[in-house]
């Protein structure tokens, strides 16, 4: 068993990972029977931490807002973790100056050795500045705070389309890719995992009730995002056929595009690309035989341009231009 200090700092930092605690969870987590966890936590309210209790089947613990923020408690990664995301935070309106603040604190309190390797990751590497719409710090907040709370989220949300809309959902994750955040949530009202811009989001309080969290889609967040996130730009969609096994077809396809088998060396996959030119040039870079299926666009890009690549390779001269 660690000495009552140490597991009084080890017990804190439980309480700051994680809203909700109940008391078996702790003790297993500390090594302690839940009785000395019922002591424990009566410690920290003597030096000042509210943590609150609830009783009952469902009930635990919780660190509650106090008048004080009180310490984190960070391990050597960690810290240098948050050091340089402060460092390299982009992406979020206004919280430049924010994280500038907050970096000078955390740096006076950081050990000489950590802040050697804050700075030596600092003069190694480059920030490109982002140019995709930033989002605001206090949508960020809001939503991660449902999320944390288990609290189901509601807000007006603008489509890629400027179509305007209100919102009801159960809140997953946050995800940041590609320079965007993206909110993946269960949404009520239709019934499925849906993708949201949190640039697009303006969130309504209070939030609503709480809910029993739902397997993730998919099994893998950030994949379910790629994947949406990818088909939802496309300006073009088409079907088409693949003469090669589904395995092989997928590791030269981007997360977005979905592949089935379809037979014994086959698959059907819906691609998608801004034109039909662009996506006929990018199914000839698979080295596949492949048949068109429902789009007669892609079918007549795929016909010109392979006519240019003929005359390129023969030598022929070009038709006269149009």
């Amino acid at each position: 068993m660690l000495p009552t200090s140490a597991r009084l700092l080890r017990l804190l930092s439980l309480l700051e990972t994680r809203r909700d605690w109940t008391g078996a969870d702790l003790a297993g987590r500390l090594g302690v029977t839940t009785r000395t966890v019922r002591n424990d936590v009566g410690r920290l309210r003597k030096l000042g931490y509210p943590v609150e209790a609830s009783p009952g089947v469902q009930g635990g613990y919780r660190l509650g807002a106090g008048a004080q923020l009180p310490p984190l408690l960070l391990d050597d990664d960690e810290a240098v973790a948050v050091a340089v995301g402060l460092r390299t935070a982009t992406g979020v309106a206004g919280i430049g100056e924010t994280s500038v603040r907050a970096l000078a604190k955390l740096e006076q309190v950081l050990p000489s050795r950590l802040r050697h390797r804050v700075r030596a990751l600092q003069a190694a590497t480059v920030a490109v500045p982002g140019t995709g719409p930033a989002v605001d710090a206090d949508v960020l907040t809001a939503i991660a705070a449902a999320i944390r709370a288990g609290e189901r989220l509601r807000f007006g949300y603008t489509g890629h389309d400027g179509t305007a809309s209100h919102r009801d959902v159960e809140p997953h994750r946050l995800v940041s890719c590609s320079r965007r955040w993206y909110l993946v949530a269960w949404d009520t009202a239709r019934d499925g995992w849906r993708t949201f811009r949190a640039d697009r989001m303006a969130p309504k309080v209070p939030n609503g009730p709480r809910f029993t969290p739902r397997e993730p889609p998919e099994g893998d967040v950030a994949q379910f995002v790629q994947r949406s996130v990818g088909a939802a730009t496309w300006r073009f969609h088409a079907k088409v056929r693949l003469h090669a096994p589904v395995g092989h077809v997928r590791a030269r396809l981007p997360p977005a595009v979905e592949v089935t088998p379809d037979g014994p060396g086959r698959c059907v996959a819906e691609v998608g690309s801004d034109h039909a030119p662009m996506l006929a040039l990018y199914l000839g870079l698979l080295e596949v035989d492949f048949e068109v299926l429902d789009a007669p666009d892609l079918a007549e890009a795929l016909a010109a341009i392979g006519a240019r690549f003929l005359r390129a390779a023969t030598g022929r001269s070009s038709p006269a231009p149009r």
